[in-house]
């Protein structure tokens, strides 16, 4: 962990041998990019991250069969466990005696159980939690912000990733768990920097866990990261991290070296010059790997992405290349053009408007297509 200054006053938040808050040196973390049911994979990449300095691991569960080998994988790991719940909360009970963390998202609790009140599933979680000795992070997804709360602020999604953070806060306070941390994330890194410093500002004793979500392949993916740590760093917001990059499993501990190298920076005063993203140029967003993705490939696609549309560099264009079915449908809704992968198909996105489902091997001609179509319409209407 490294040390900081100027550190915002949160409270403690004990997370197995780590704490985070209060003070204590911010906390890197990373995931695991396996899947959680091969446990030699997912042990030796979680152990991998531990050498590395990482000092939380999150991996995801979504089934039965994850949760039988999340149970093999925490006898055979020493790592600070969190799990990544997703579509289903009530899986919390079954891995909460495996992990030290607890990991939600609000706009997925509201998807799930509809006609029942995120309070109680709220109270469920930290029942949950306080029963098995977890904390709990919130973690609240640009793309996934429920539809409720960001219908009160149709002109300002920062807005809505706050109040929804927010909402989920006095939820946790009244019913008296206060062993929590928040994460606000977006793919823009301004928004990031927006979002946690309006967060910070309304709830300064909450520890946040920072990111730039899909922040994509090195090095574009390190200089958003960058560019968003120190701004908020050396304001004091921020007691733990994550650095998401779009990298192979094999390199995914690299996450923890980055992230360490930029809180070094931070400390020594050692800041690059902040380049700005004002959207003025083509922008590729990729999601790190983690275990929900059902195809390898998925990696390789992002790194023929980026390589394929350097012709369009010029164009102020957005395209998403998202690697599985649970944050890709939502997370590329933004995007101009957006890619969601599955185990044998490619889904191509116009922002919400469907165009098709493609294999592996033919979605960059089709994905090119688009995008010169996309140039030619604006360069007519200028």
């Amino acid at each position: 962990m490294v040390a900081m200054t100027k550190r915002n006053d949160t409270r403690a938040v004990k997370v197995g041998t780590v704490t985070i808050g209060a003070g204590h040196p911010i906390a890197v973390q990373s995931m695991c990019a396996t899947r959680t049911q091969d446990v030699d994979a997912t042990v030796e990449q979680a152990e991998a991250i531990r050498r590395a300095g990482g000092d939380v691991v999150r991996v995801a569960v979504d089934s039965a069969r994850d949760v039988e080998a999340l149970s093999e994988i925490r006898r055979q790991t020493a790592a600070n466990l969190v799990v990544d719940l997703q579509e289903n909360y009530r899986l919390a009970a079954q891995v909460a005696p495996h992990v030290d963390k607890i990991r939600y998202n609000p706009g997925h609790l509201y998807h799930h159980e509809k006609d029942k009140p995120a309070r109680e599933k709220v109270r469920f979680l930290a029942d949950v939690a306080r029963a098995h000795d977890c904390a709990i992070r919130v973690g609240v997804n640009c793309g996934s912000v429920d539809p409720e709360t960001k219908a009160r602020h149709p002109e300002d999604d920062v807005a809505a990733m706050v109040d929804s953070a927010l909402e989920h806060c006095r939820l946790l306070d009244d019913i008296g768990f206060t062993r929590y941390v928040v994460s606000l994330k977006d793919s823009h890194p301004r928004k990031v920097i927006e979002a946690n410093t309006r967060f910070a500002a309304e709830r300064p004793d909450v520890p946040l866990h920072l990111g730039v979500t899909e922040a994509g392949i090195p090095p574009e993916g390190v200089i958003k990261t960058r560019v968003a740590f120190e701004q908020l760093v050396s304001r004091g917001i921020g007691d733990t991290l994550r650095v998401s990059l779009t990298l192979p499993n094999p390199r995914k501990h690299e996450e923890i070296a980055v992230g360490r190298q930029i809180l070094a920076d931070i400390a020594a005063g050692r800041y690059r010059s902040v380049p700005v993203f004002d959207d003025d140029k083509l922008n590729i967003i990729s999601c790190p790997s983690c275990s929900r993705v059902e195809n390898e490939r998925f990696v390789e696609l992002a790194e023929a992405v980026k390589a394929m549309t350097a012709y369009a560099e010029a164009h102020a264009l957005t395209i998403a290349v998202m690697g599985c079915r649970v944050n890709g449908p939502g997370e590329t809704d933004d995007a101009d053009l957006g890619l969601w992968c599955g185990p044998t198909h490619v889904n191509l996105k116009r922002r919400t408007e469907t165009v098709g489902a493609y294999t592996y091997d033919e979605i960059l001609p089709r994905l090119r297509d688009e995008l010169d179509a996309l140039i030619e319409a604006r360069t007519a209407a200028v």
